[in-house]
């Protein structure tokens, strides 16, 4: 009878005995760590890249631009028309967002003023001894406002005037004496001025609205539209 059966399996038994202690010796190694303490002052190691900071975030989004007031076409020419008081007349010439004004009663009271035409299409005209001239258009074809001239306060509203109708001046020395006359001519024809010798007021004569032609004391002057 063969005895190598029992010698086998004795044989079999040593190489797995063999086996696990091989596999027992490899996985009861340690494995090594990839984490890398950071040194002490915070620095970056070496080989290590600093993530850059983030950016602060900017709008896309543009600015709204600043609001801009409408511009109130205001038409040139001249505007005439009375007080509403019926004490006075009133002139206003308008040209490239300027403008002068006559405020007149035809006897001893008159001023001249003169200012810028807002955006909006108003007014705020001065002249001297404090006299001054607040108005707005109104439907591009008429200015109401207040003259305060002198002691009085007087409010108005004028239509823009047509041909032979509007604001006149003459400047002149005649017979030694320094002549100074303004009429505002209304649209009716009724003419309403002063003339001044040497700083004397007295109700001016008519002139020609044609020609602006007009004699004062047996002399010819010429009396021109005024334009700002």
């Amino acid at each position: 009878m063969k005895r190598s059966g029992p010698l086998l399996t004795l044989l079999a038994g040593l190489l797995v005995g063999l086996f696990m202690l091989a596999l027992n010796a490899t996985t009861g190694e340690k494995a090594t760590s990839s984490y890398v303490k950071p040194p002490a002052s915070g620095k970056p190691s070496a080989g290590t890249k600093a993530s850059p900071s983030a950016a602060p975030a900017q709008s896309s989004t543009p600015p709204s631009p600043s609001p801009t007031r409408p511009r109130t076409a205001v038409p040139e020419g001249v505007y005439t028309g009375r007080t509403d008081d019926d004490s006075s007349a009133v002139a206003i010439t308008v040209r490239d967002d300027k403008a002068i004004a006559y405020v007149c009663d035809g006897r001893n009271v008159e001023s001249w003023l003169q200012g810028d035409v807002e955006d909006d299409g108003s007014l705020r005209l001065t002249g001297k001894g404090d006299a001054r001239l607040d108005g707005k258009v109104k439907g591009a074809q008429e200015i109401r406002g207040t003259a305060r001239v002198g002691s009085g306060s007087h409010t108005f509203t004028l239509g823009r005037s047509k041909k032979s109708s509007g604001l006149y001046r003459a400047n002149a020395s005649v017979a030694g004496a320094r002549i100074e006359g303004g009429w505002i001519v209304l649209p009716d024809g009724e003419q309403v001025g002063i003339l001044k010798r040497d700083g004397k007021p007295s109700p001016a004569p008519e002139i020609d609205p044609e020609t602006g032609a007009v004699t004062v004391d047996g002399q010819q002057l010429t009396a021109r539209p005024v334009t700002p």
